[in-house]
């Protein structure tokens, strides 16, 4: 993505996804996940740097939880689109765990289980059992650590 380039709205994606099939909707969804992983990884790496004063780091960071935080509120526009159409989300969509997938559970199907590290002070291992929940936590750490420059936000 090129620096000017924004991320598409949520009423955006939502408009976009709704003309969609099912199996696209669920494929899309799964492609998330798969990204939060990722990024659940990547910070997990830099962590340890950031902790050691690597500014870039600690930017990057950040930069992968507000991502995050996007994908995460993109899953539950794909849960919600599936349920507006009258059919289940799906009990077999795999669950992550620390940002592994540990395939179906017991759990509702959009139950992620990340633990999201970001600095010192964060508590160590927190688990976040939903979507919401996850979301919620990183638009918080994003309000409590970004400055509002109104720069551009990936």
């Amino acid at each position: 993505m090129s620096a000017n380039a924004v991320p598409i709205s949520q009423d955006r994606f939502a408009e976009a996804i709704a003309d969609l099939p099912i199996g696209n909707l669920h494929a899309k969804a799964a492609e998330l996940r798969n990204s939060v992983a990722h990024l659940v990884h990547s910070n997990e790496q830099l962590q340890p740097f950031a902790d050691d004063g690597d500014r870039e780091c600690a930017v990057a960071i950040k930069e992968n939880q507000q991502v995050m935080a996007r994908m995460v509120v993109r899953i539950d526009l794909l849960k919600r689109e599936v349920e507006k159409r009258g059919l289940p989300w799906g009990d077999d969509e795999p669950a992550l765990v620390n940002g592994k997938s540990e395939g179906p559970t017991e759990q509702a199907s959009t139950s992620m289980e990340i633990q999201v590290s970001t600095s010192p002070d964060s508590p160590p291992n927190r688990q976040f059992r939903s979507d919401t929940d996850l979301a919620q936590r990183l638009r918080e750490q994003i309000d409590e650590d970004m400055p509002n420059d109104d720069g551009v936000h990936l």
